[in-house]
């Protein structure tokens, strides 16, 4: 099946001339970064609050339970309608708080969503939650193990790899806490409690991934399942004056990850589904 990606495009820079600049201006040089600064992380948790208290209101409310329903309801009709045909919606996000830009950071909002036809929501909760299973089906998890669960609260591990002209590994660990809303409605959170990057340097830190939290929603309508996906991240920032140039790849790199994602559930159900019915 062909995925059509419901977002915009960004030029894009000649790549020996965009790793020849980046080299230069140190871009992938680890440096002394050592995590993001005080103000920063301070700026992250504000952020990060805000988008909760928002999520929360939204979840509780009666203007629909998707983000995308609820972010623009005038386009919502024809973005389902997309999506039920195998298109994947990605847009950047924000909140009330407004800054994306910190000190030394940036953070990253995205949402992305997608449907799954011919399954149910008990179907796709117990796929996303086989935690031991997402290195076989996610393109950026080499590893992966369920360390602890505790009734819909679930400790990860996950050794996530992120390629965009550069390629780098982190050992991440999460909590991911479900809440079922209804018969047909769920959704969870979940937190990266800790990010280690992968080097044969001790303590190197390239600041591509500080933190991460993503934010899911799942509804079961029209003889499939809508999932949502709203995703937090926070990186070192651009260097000054090339914003114009790494702008478009550095927002990439969330951006992928995102839809390639949802991607993966998609096929990884669909797979499921399609087994299920040659065994009848």
């Amino acid at each position: 099946m062909c995925h059509r990606s419901l977002a915009k495009t960004s030029t894009v820079i000649p790549f020996q001339i965009l790793t020849t600049i980046l080299a230069v201006s140190g871009v992938f040089s680890p440096k002394a970064l050592a995590g993001p600064t005080a103000s920063a992380a301070t700026g992250w948790t504000k952020y990060v609050a805000a988008t909760e208290v928002r999520i929360d209101r939204e979840l509780l409310g009666n203007g629909g339970f998707l983000r995308l329903d609820i972010r623009d309801p005038e386009q919502a009709p024809r973005t389902r309608q997309q999506l039920k045909k195998g298109d994947i919606y990605i847009r950047k996000d924000s909140n009330s708080v407004g800054n994306a830009q910190l000190d030394g950071a940036l953070i990253h909002h995205w949402l992305g969503a997608i449907f799954i036809p011919n399954t149910t929501l008990d179907d796709v909760l117990h796929w996303v939650q086989n935690y031991d299973d997402h290195r076989l089906y996610f393109k950026e998890v080499e590893r992966s193990q369920l360390n602890k669960r505790n009734g819909d609260t679930f400790d990860v591990y996950l050794r996530l790899v992120r390629t965009n002209i550069v390629t780098v590994r982190y050992d991440t660990y999460h909590t991911a806490v479900y809440h079922r809303h209804d018969a047909k409605h769920a959704s969870s959170r979940s937190v990266a409690t800790r990010i280690v990057e992968v080097s044969d340097e001790p303590g190197k830190d390239s600041g591509f991934l500080w933190r991460l939290n993503s934010y899911w929603r799942f509804s079961e309508e029209d003889n499939g399942v809508f999932v949502e996906c709203e995703s937090l991240s926070l990186s070192r920032s651009i260097p000054f004056g090339l914003a114009w140039l790494v702008g478009g790849y550095i927002d990439s790199v969330p951006r992928e990850s995102l839809e390639a994602t949802l991607i993966s559930i998609r096929q990884g159900l669909t797979a499921r589904t399609s087994d299920r019915e040659a065994r009848r």
